[in-house]
């Protein structure tokens, strides 16, 4: 059964239509790999998704309507998001950041320290003061301290170095293999995405062009919709 299903999701920003025709299922204990060319929809449709931009279509989790609901009652349902860009609370403590968005549940300080050792050893630092890839990790911290069902990663390796890099693919590996949380992550690295995603949803031009197993994304496939 799906956690997440997205039948026919049309969005604008203003008068220029971004989605026309997006459908997507995330089921439970599932890794989603969200993928398309830049300028396709991709962050448009985790924005709809998440009632931060108004949408038409179906829009269903764990049998709420969401696109009935304001942004604080969708998140409530446990959709945790790590948006393109970190967005940390700067002037804030690590410890803080993730204070601030604590909701009871699996996820508390100690268990965030063993999968990122480096926020344990920063605790009291600022947000501010942290490098763009500890930045990173205190962002997919924060969401995993609202202790959600669904987790959404948007572009969460984009522009950092290769080691910070492989730390939170790790750290992906490790939520997929070790909690059974259902996740949805967009990036542009096929070969990591392989490596953690059950299935695959190509997105192009605002829709929904290519749906299926990750085994069964060929370099055919990859090569018409992605340009790799």
């Amino acid at each position: 059964m799906s956690l997440l299903s997205v039948q026919g999701l049309s969005a604008r920003y203003g008068a220029a239509q971004a989605l026309f025709d997006v459908s997507l299922e995330v089921a439970q204990g599932e890794v989603l790999a969200l993928m398309g060319r830049n300028g396709m929809g991709k962050t448009t449709t985790v924005k709809a998704i998440c009632r931060m931009l108004p949408a038409r279509g179906m829009a269903r989790f764990d049998g709420h309507d969401l696109l009935r609901l304001p942004v604080h009652r969708a998140a409530r349902l446990g959709i945790g998001l790590v948006p393109e860009g970190r967005r940390c609370f700067a002037p804030l403590t690590v410890a803080e950041n993730l204070l601030a968005a604590a909701r009871p549940g699996h996820w508390n300080a100690a268990r965030i320290g063993a999968l990122f050792p480096r926020l344990a050893e920063r605790k009291g630092q600022r947000a501010a003061s942290l490098s763009g890839g500890e930045q990173q990790m205190l962002a997919v911290a924060r969401a995993l301290m609202t202790n959600p069902r669904l987790l959404i990663l948007d572009e969460a390796t984009e522009g950092l170095a290769p080691l910070i890099r492989a730390e939170i693919w790790a750290a992906i590996a490790r939520l997929k293999g070790e909690t059974g949380l259902s996740i949805l992550v967009i990036d542009k690295s096929l070969r990591e995405l392989s490596a953690v995603a059950d299935r695959a949803t190509i997105l192009e031009r605002g829709r929904s062009v290519w749906t299926g197993k990750m085994t069964a994304l060929s370099d055919d496939i990859a090569a018409e919709h992605l340009g790799v």
